[in-house]
């Protein structure tokens, strides 16, 4: 690999921090996973079936499209019983992210498996204008309610969709019985420094986007960057409900794999949040780039496990 191609991997795996590239270009092949890579710290369809356990009659298996306002969202159930399993994945990616996890997790555990594409991915429609976190977390809380899930959910959000669970985490916490955190947005790394850094880092890749708006990733990245400073500003002040356990997974590489500093401040992020409250637990994924349902799904795949069994 030339030295060139590295570099924009790096700067890929940085931006989609902010959501303004898919992870394919950083994507690492899938190996397994030993406990020795791995460090552990604590601190729409009318027909449903119902969920043994769980009280709450969930939609059939298949494609159910959602509406919103106005736009249809793309949500894919797996039916199973007890817990139902939300797979959010980060920017730039839909639902098919998880499709090498899905099956698994539906085995491990039998829970109801269901994941979406966010809007302007996937089969979802797009809504034009700056990106907005809140609309986000609209469409996730309708689409759940539409399906007939209203608690019991287990969480598990790549990247991006940090932001969308931790705004989903405070206004839902009778949702929720725990989160999976992978490699997420976190609200502790976006002080204004920070902010100012990512902003400048991803000014040419926008520019260049702004030369072909229409294809999907240049146009969520485009979306993005017009609202990404007042939308972090903002996100850097929420806080996560103490009643919802969580546990985050950080990458050892980091988003910023060619910035030290950055990368540290990745990881200080991670370990602040885990530090703020009770019932939160922090893994490093050794070895593992920001791509870590690619490069290490089955640390993925344990620690949703844990989370799923902790909660009965």
């Amino acid at each position: 690999m030339s030295r060139s191609t590295s570099s924009r991997r790096s700067l890929n795996r940085a931006l989609s921090v902010l959501a303004l590239t898919a992870l394919t270009a950083g994507a690492v092949t899938a190996c397994g996973d030993h406990d020795s890579a791995s460090q552990r710290s604590t601190s729409p369809s009318t027909t449903s079936s119902a969920s043994p356990g769980t009280g709450q009659a969930v939609a059939a298996a298949g494609l159910h499209m959602i509406d919103n306002g106005g736009h249809r969202l793309a949500f894919h159930v797996t039916p199973g019983h007890g817990s139902v399993i939300v797979l959010d994945s980060g920017g730039g990616e839909d639902s098919s992210y998880w499709n090498g996890l899905v099956p698994r997790l539906h085995a491990a555990t039998g829970a109801t498996v269901i994941t979406y594409d966010r809007a302007g991915l996937g089969k979802s429609d797009v809504v034009p204008g700056p990106w907005s976190v809140e609309s986000a977390v609209s469409d996730l809380e309708t689409g759940l309610r539409q399906l007939g899930v209203t608690k019991n959910v287990t969480l598990v959000s790549h990247s991006q969709a940090g932001e969308v669970a931790t705004y989903f985490a405070r206004n839902n916490p009778q949702v929720l019985s725990g989160a999976v955190l992978v490699d997420a947005n976190l609200p502790p790394l976006f002080t204004d420094e920070e902010i100012a850094r990512l902003v400048a880092l991803s000014e040419p890749q926008v520019s260049a986007a702004k030369k072909a708006p229409d294809k999907p990733q240049n146009r969520q990245l485009i979306s993005t960057a017009a609202s990404f400073v007042a939308t972090n500003k903002a996100f850097h002040k929420v806080t996560w409900p103490n009643a919802v356990p969580a546990t985050v997974i950080v990458s050892e590489k980091t988003p910023f794999d060619g910035s030290p500093e950055d990368a540290q401040r990745w990881r200080d992020a991670a370990a602040s949040f885990v530090q703020d409250g009770p019932n939160r637990t922090l893994v490093t994924a050794k070895g593992s780039s920001h791509d870590v349902p690619k490069g290490r799904p089955e640390l993925v795949l344990k620690e949703i496990e844990r989370m799923v069994a902790t909660q009965h």
